[in-house]
């Protein structure tokens, strides 16, 4: 099989299963071999790896007992990874995708209810609901902002889905948004530059490999820039940034291990319906507030469910 990669956030590939001798005079224990594709770096995933490792403890799989995980890092960088690849690659080895957009506009499966072919798993496809509430929770830190600077990966599968998104969200209340596009950090300094140009008041980060991996390098830009930033990942806020109004990254990444339990126990990827998150968390960092000059309002403080001092 020629290998190739999928340009989706997060992937878990899986491989063979293969029969190895405990000892000669115990059964013989099948030890599973499953791959993980993953287009950010290992640091930057660290808590999604750590609760995928550990939900499958849960389960009973344990790795160099009965699971070896080979895994495969893009490194942040997109290019990499050329779109819907592992899927094109086999229409046998099932494959549990972590985090996909649009996995059914993709073609990654038929239906989220039924997949129907090879590939099941979670997704998040964000919609005007999502983006509204994040520049309204904008617009409660920065009263009176009028233009949102938004930066995007059109290296990104998803990123013509986000881009459309955005800016219905955005029309709907009001804001004019400036479009800035990144495909790595050689280019972060030219999009903050041309933020200051056009006098934005605050600026919109979607998720993204690229900018996951590179998160605290952009929270140090927007800092500088005295730019309010809202972003799509928790990390972002621990590693220095303002304020994310998104998943628990880590807490659905595990999800991902239910679904290997089942396939590794004979279930079917085409029976398994793709999973997909309800609940969302705000999450603020104060010290970065108070270094922007910004007084979190109380309202934001007590809906928060997370404050970083």
């Amino acid at each position: 099989m020629k290998r190739r990669y999928a340009g989706w956030s997060l992937l878990l590939w899986l491989l063979a299963a293969g029969a190895a001798s405990i000892a000669d005079a115990q059964p013989v224990q099948k030890v599973y071999r499953i791959g993980y594709l993953s287009a950010p770096t290992r640091e930057s995933v660290a808590n999604g790896v750590d609760a995928f490792l550990r939900k499958l403890r849960d389960l009973g799989w344990v790795e160099g007992r009965n699971l070896e995980i080979e895994y495969r890092w893009a490194e942040g960088n997109v290019d990499r990874l050329p779109a819907l690849a592992a899927k094109n690659a086999t229409t046998r080895i099932p494959i549990v995708m972590i985090f996909p957009t649009a996995p059914v506009e993709m073609k990654l499966v038929a239906s989220l209810s039924r997949p129907g072919g090879n590939v099941t798993g979670t997704t998040f496809t964000p919609g005007p609901g999502i983006f509204g509430k994040q520049l309204q929770i904008l617009q409660q830190m920065v009263p009176g902002v009028s233009r949102v600077a938004f930066l995007g990966n059109p290296a990104d599968p998803e990123w013509p889905l986000v881009l459309r998104e955005v800016d219905d969200a955005s029309r709907a209340l009001g804001i004019r948004l400036q479009v800035l596009e990144a495909r790595g950090p050689g280019d972060f300094d030219n999009a903050f530059a041309a933020m200051a140009r056009e006098r934005a008041g605050a600026l919109l980060m979607p998720g993204g490999q690229t900018f996951l991996v590179h998160r605290a390098r952009l929270a140090e830009l927007a800092l500088k820039a005295r730019l309010p930033t809202m972003y799509s990942y928790r990390e972002a806020v621990e590693s220095g940034g303002l304020m994310a109004y998104a998943i628990n990254m880590a807490d659905f990444v595990g999800r991902s291990a239910v679904y290997v339990d089942k396939i590794l126990k004979g279930a079917a990827p085409a029976e398994l319906p793709v999973e997909q998150p309800t609940k969302f968390e705000l999450i603020i960092n104060l010290r970065t507030a108070r270094s922007l000059g910004l007084t979190v309002p109380p309202s934001l403080l007590q809906r928060a469910d997370a404050v970083i001092e």
